[in-house]
């Protein structure tokens, strides 16, 4: 909290350089957040800029009550789920994954489960991106950028109980599509 702290009365002091340090520093999670919402990188980035905006415009308001980034990512949901009231965007799949590919395999490289894991993982995230905004949120939030349940709460506005009740139906809704192709891939 102390780096917060500083981070925030260099930005409301007019240090030069140091908003921008906070834009850096939190530019990843909102991304984050935003992407998932509204899965269309034009708009996530105009949200993003918005958002920063925001933070910039009400930053004298944070109170510190909860992590910096906590605070960035409730301003950052929020705006995307406006977004998505005020669009009613259905959501689409981002068919522009890039696929990185390694110059040289490991020494003990195993071909045939690295296909399986490859595959595996492109159902999975095909599964994960069919989900409802708020859901595909939640759970990336946890697992992918390993917030807690209490972090989730204040960033979403969602009570814990309802956090772990879309990450019980989620987990439990990806292993029943999952199962079926883990036969097939064994």
């Amino acid at each position: 909290m102390t780096e917060d702290r500083v981070l925030v009365d260099a930005a409301l002091a007019g240090e030069p350089g140091a908003f921008e340090r906070l834009v850096r520093e939190h530019e990843r999670l909102c991304w984050h957040i935003v992407f998932r919402m509204v899965r269309n990188a034009e708009d996530a980035r105009e949200l993003c800029q918005e958002t920063f905006l925001r933070v910039h415009q009400r930053l004298r308001q944070f109170r510190y009550e909860s992590a910096l980034k906590t605070w960035i990512g409730r301003v950052a949901y929020s705006i995307a789920l406006r977004h998505l009231e005020r669009r009613r965007v259905t959501v689409s799949l981002d068919d522009e994954q890039e696929l990185r590919i390694p110059d040289e395999p490991p020494a003990e490289f195993d071909l045939e489960a690295a296909c399986a894991n490859a595959q595996l993982a492109e159902f999975l995230q095909g599964a994960i991106d069919e989900l409802a905004p708020v859901p595909r949120t939640v759970l990336t939030l946890y697992h992918v950028d390993d917030l807690s349940i209490p972090e989730i709460a204040r960033i979403t506005g969602l009570a814990p109980g309802t956090i772990k009740s879309h990450l019980f139906r989620t987990r439990l809704r990806l292993k029943e599509q999952l199962a079926p192709r883990l036969g097939k891939l064994r």
